[in-house]
């Protein structure tokens, strides 16, 4: 064979093993994210269930929780490139991972204490954003049950970093699964009343969906401890130890990360506080039409998560071609993924909608309009979407969190927001206005986060002095150590 049809070979089973290792590694983590998910969806309908009153409670109150939540899962979430990046590397990648983890669970109890202070006032939260005092209430009393699930969620979100880092995240999702299934049956019991307790509503959903937050962390945390392919990490040994250093670099890459996931979350959220502006109708189809979305969604985040993971061991490992691979293999899955999720919310949107209620019922008359309204602008916004998280993911995988974030700063509050507004108030477009502004928003962060990760090379993301091409690995294994590598004070 000639030189240059080996190249071509070499170069074609390059690729072609690459996404057979991202699909090995991102169809659990997606399906990680789906069940994650769903323990809220599973929350939304139920209280679809129990009425459109508990349902828009149930929603200010989610989108409240999340819009700090979101936060905390973007800092700890910088453990992932971190720990992918020592896999990568091959120099004490076991004292590396187990410190990185480490710093991951002090960062979630440092989130969640305040967090927990600042929620406890959810009603008066709810009042300064002039939603309907009765339903401000109700939310309180839902997210005073729901809060203290969110130190055990950020700890899940360390652990699920670690499972994904050492491309295993099938424990993670085996874990979640039954986290789901956990959450239904305490969900019926709490809510409804079952098994000779009384019926709680919004205080049972909060109640069940803390628990079912704690029995995801207690399960993974038994895995990581127990499992064969885990013990030698000992991720709780020496957990009181200090690691300043690798604490503030976990910062330093996290703390974009949470502000920029805070930027596209709150601008959400926002469009929710607005959509209290033209009635409880427009909150509950928001609802429907949002929780939809960010089930679909669930899949390109699930490939972005890869494509840290994957980007962050070639960047680790030297490995420049390695690096071009992971990115685009999983851009070119999500895409494809969002193209088709994005003729369906337009073919058969009533469909996804009698998943939350009644289409049949003439008292949900309204409320099907106007979600079907919002689905097709969530039909528009697909690709963006889905462009814009995993080209944030590829990114991460380089540790270039600090630009990213202020891209999402600028495309969801100062372009999209500020469509929404306009839109919706001064052109009279009402509820469908605001998600014209969100599609706007998505679509802007997408082309910037794309375009910073086609200029890598000469941004010096990926300098070339320092990172060699290597001949293909899906496990990066065998390459020669960075001499760059974090230092600790154990």
């Amino acid at each position: 064979m000639l030189p240059d049809a080996r190249h071509s070979a070499s170069s074609r089973d390059a690729w072609l093993g690459e996404f057979r290792v991202t699909l090995a590694l991102g169809w659990p983590l997606v399906l990680t994210n789906v069940a994650q998910i769903a323990l809220t969806t599973t929350d939304v309908i139920v209280l679809g269930r129990v009425g459109p009153s508990a349902l828009a409670a149930g929603t200010l109150g989610v989108n409240l929780y999340f819009a700090i939540l979101i936060f905390g899962i973007g800092v700890v979430t910088a453990s992932s490139p971190m720990m992918a990046e020592a896999f990568g590397r091959k120099l004490h990648t076991v004292r590396d991972v187990r410190r990185t983890f480490r710093q991951g669970m002090w960062a979630s109890v440092l989130i969640a204490a305040p967090s927990w202070l600042l929620l406890w006032h959810t009603e008066a939260i709810l009042l300064l954003f002039h939603q309907e005092p009765r339903l401000a209430a109700d939310a309180q009393v839902f997210v005073r049950a729901l809060q203290w699930g969110m130190l055990p969620t950020l700890g899940f979100i360390v652990f699920r970093s670690f499972f994904a880092a050492l491309e295993r995240p099938l424990s993670a999702m085996m874990v979640t699964a039954a986290a789901i299934l956990f959450n239904v049956a305490a969900n019926w019991v709490l809510v409804f009343g079952h098994l000779g307790l009384p019926p709680l509503g919004l205080l049972g959903s909060g109640i069940a969906t803390t628990l079912s937050n704690i029995f995801l962390f207690a399960g993974v945390a038994l895995v990581a401890s127990l499992g064969r392919s885990f013990r030698r990490y000992h991720l709780f040994g020496n957990w009181w130890r200090a690691d300043w250093p690798r604490f503030l670099a976990l910062w330093r890459v996290g703390l974009p990360i949470g502000a920029a996931l805070a930027f596209e979350i709150t601008v959400f959220n926002a469009a929710v506080f607005l959509m209290g502006q033209f009635g409880t109708a427009s909150i509950a189809a928001h609802a429907i039409a949002i929780q939809i979305a960010s089930v679909s969604f669930m899949v390109p985040m699930g490939l972005a998560q890869a494509a840290t993971v994957r980007v962050g061991r070639a960047y680790g490992a030297e490995d420049v071609d390695g690096v071009t691979r992971a990115g685009w293999v999983s851009f070119t899955l999500a895409i494809s993924f969002m193209a088709t999720t994005s003729v369906l919310m337009i073919a058969a949107p009533r469909f996804l909608i009698s998943a939350f209620v009644d289409v049949n019922d003439a008292a949900n008359a309204e409320v099907i309009g106007l979600a079907v309204s919002f689905l097709t602008c969530a039909a528009v916004f697909q690709i963006a979407d889905g462009a814009q998280v995993v080209g944030a993911g590829m990114l991460r995988g380089l540790q270039d969190t600090r630009v990213p974030m202020i891209y999402a700063g600028l495309g969801y509050w100062g372009f999209g927001m500020s469509l929404s507004l306009l839109f919706a108030f001064k052109l009279g477009f009402e509820g469908t206005g605001i998600w014209i502004g969100l599609a706007a928003g998505l679509v802007a962060v997408a082309i910037l986060m794309m375009s910073r990760w086609i200029r890598r090379e000469r941004l010096g993301l990926v300098p070339l002095k320092e990172l060699r091409c290597r001949e293909p690995d899906p496990e990066t294994s065998g390459h020669r150590p960075r001499k760059r590598a974090i230092h600790s004070l154990e």
